[in-house]
């Protein structure tokens, strides 16, 4: 009997089980009774400390936090000076990741609603001069024509709602949750399922949130494999790169913990396996992608590197086997370990990183370079992709990268015939040997890349929105990994003592929960709807009457 091939069998059943409650009613038989039990809100008094502790500002307790923004709508919703304001905005965010074929139309029944002096909704606080462009601009449906006037209503918002808000029953609610948000985290939140890989300091498991029942991808660090090789560095960079970020195209951190042996990072569960992966094994008679697969592939990944050159991080390991794809098809860049963040004040950096045949000609001669190296592997990438092998190196070729290296310093591409022009042209553009012909992050964006010919069939908006529909969806009944037996095991690591150094070291990278990742988790696992319930008739307990105004709205806390 095959106990290998057994094993396989078994805990893929285990954890496709467990993935497949996520997508339908079964999801609440899938939490683990006790530990959502666990979840649950503080009294108001144990919560006041933390308006001392956040970040107060508006942009980050009423935009940029889930639970934040939920409970600042809501708010805005009950207060009747605030209802078209909110309104107005949620018709904001619709238009952005409308169709093209429906914005006019949308645009025109907001401007008659919101524009219009004569209106019961005319919004005041929009500028004139806002008023009248979109007035002029409302027939042609594009993308950024509500981008000004949104940025007018967040402004007016924070310097009228803001301190209502902070006053009322719906921030105190907000403060409940970053309480509990707050709490630590441990291994025994977490119950894993079979490995799905491994890397230079452990492997890498699903897991599932035995309070929630979300499914999660669990990275171990083995402490004295990661002491050993010196790995501390990189393993704190990755985290705090993943943790300075929060996009969709960019696998998201969770949680940082650590148990006894390893440190974890708890990330976005991505299912459908590695872009390397579908390149060349899914049809092996016909590798590759067609330009439209491609060309998704591509628009989402410069939406993940646009996120982390605006953050001032660059990625430096761009390669079809750090992209991932989730169970809808969508793609994320994954792996930040070899990623470098700019200091403040400095615009360039030094340092050789990177996989050969993928880093650029200013790495490889020694230079000073910045964002500019990862739009160099970008273009590889996408050439990989269609053509399926690398531009400088065809795969399985045993060449020394001293010779991959004078390959791209010195060659140019040569291109097949299943290349369009379009497609071309923007590899030539990407893989410019000089920098200052390249195309990448210029003024804080991408618009260069994204204005290609190779891209006029994207609508930005919708696929920033993650509302395009993929070329490709993966099966949900094949697990996109190999088999436990072909993993491979750790050997274990001799000769390694943890000092009192390395322990600090651990407490300050198992942080705990990340606030985004978990507000979102509540949200989208119905744990915040079961948690945010409120008293009726506007009664308010006599916790919180001394710490809310009555004014705050109708809202009570339990």
């Amino acid at each position: 009997m095959d106990f290998g091939g057994l094993e396989t069998v078994v805990a893929n059943s285990a954890y496709m089980a467990a993935r497949s409650s996520m997508d339908s009613n079964s999801a609440l038989t899938m939490r683990d009774k006790k530990m959502r039990a666990r979840l649950k809100l503080p009294p108001v008094a144990q919560c006041q400390g933390l308006r001392k502790e956040i970040d107060l500002t508006f942009q980050s307790i009423c935009c940029r936090q889930p639970i934040g923004k939920k409970l600042f709508q809501e708010y805005l919703r009950g207060s009747g000076h605030f209802q078209v304001a909110a309104r107005l905005w949620q018709d904001m965010e619709d238009y952005s990741t409308m169709e093209e074929f429906g914005r006019v139309a949308k645009a025109q029944s907001m401007v008659n609603k919101y524009y219009e002096s004569g209106s019961r909704e005319f919004c005041s606080f929009l500028d004139e001069k806002t008023v009248l462009r979109v007035k002029e601009d409302q027939g042609n449906g594009h993308a950024q024509l509500f981008r000004e006037s949104e940025g007018q209503l967040l402004s007016y918002l924070e310097s009228q709602a803001t301190e209502g808000y902070k006053a009322s029953a719906f921030f105190l609610r907000f403060l409940q949750f970053k309480w509990l948000e707050a709490q630590p985290v441990s291994e025994e939140w977490f119950m894993d399922f079979r490995v799905l890989g491994k890397g230079g300091f452990g492997e890498v498991c699903a897991c599932q949130m035995r309070a929630t029942g979300k499914m999660y991808a669990n990275k171990k660090l083995n402490k004295k494999r990661l002491k050993k090789r010196k790995g501390y560095e990189a393993a704190i960079v990755e985290k705090q790169s993943l943790a300075k970020v929060h996009n969709r195209f960019i696998v998201s951190l969770a949680y940082a913990f650590q148990t006894k042996y390893e440190l974890c990072l708890v990330m976005t569960l991505m299912n459908g396996g590695d872009l390397r992966f579908h390149i060349y094994s899914v049809d092996e008679k016909n590798p590759g992608f067609e330009e439209s697969r491609a060309r998704f592939y591509t628009a989402q990944i410069i939406c993940g590197l646009e996120h982390l050159h605006q953050h001032r991080i660059i990625y430096r390991d761009l390669k079809p086997e750090n992209v991932l794809l989730d169970d809808g098809g969508h793609v994320r860049i994954s792996d930040l370990g070899l990623a470098t963040v700019l200091k403040e004040g400095r615009e360039q950096t030094k340092g050789y990183a990177g996989t050969p045949g993928f880093m650029a000609p200013e790495m490889l001669k020694g230079e000073h370079y910045s964002f500019s190296v990862d739009y160099f592997t970008l273009g590889v990438t996408l050439y990989e992709m269609v053509a399926a092998k690398g531009p400088f190196r065809v795969r399985g070729e045993k060449v020394e990268n001293q010779e991959v290296t004078r390959r791209i310093l010195n060659d140019a591409v040569k291109y097949p015939p299943s290349f369009s022009a379009d497609c071309e042209a923007l590899c030539e553009a990407l893989m410019a040997k000089d920098t200052s012909q390249r195309l990448g992050f210029k003024d804080g964006h991408c618009s260069e890349v994204k204005n290609q010919p190779f891209f006029k069939s994207i609508n930005w908006g919708r696929l920033e929105a993650g509302l395009v529909t993929p070329p490709f969806v993966p099966d949900p009944k094949t697990v996109y990994a190999k088999d436990i037996g072909d993993v491979g095991m750790f050997s274990s690591v001799k000769g390694v003592v943890i000092t009192d150094s390395d322990k600090d070291f651990y407490n300050k990278f198992a942080s705990g929960n990340m606030a985004i990742p978990w507000q979102e988790e509540m949200i989208e696992t119905g744990v915040f709807d079961e948690m945010n319930i409120w008293g009726e008739d506007g009664k308010m307990p006599i916790e919180v009457e001394d710490s809310a105004s009555s004014k705050s709205g109708t809202c009570t806390l339990l």
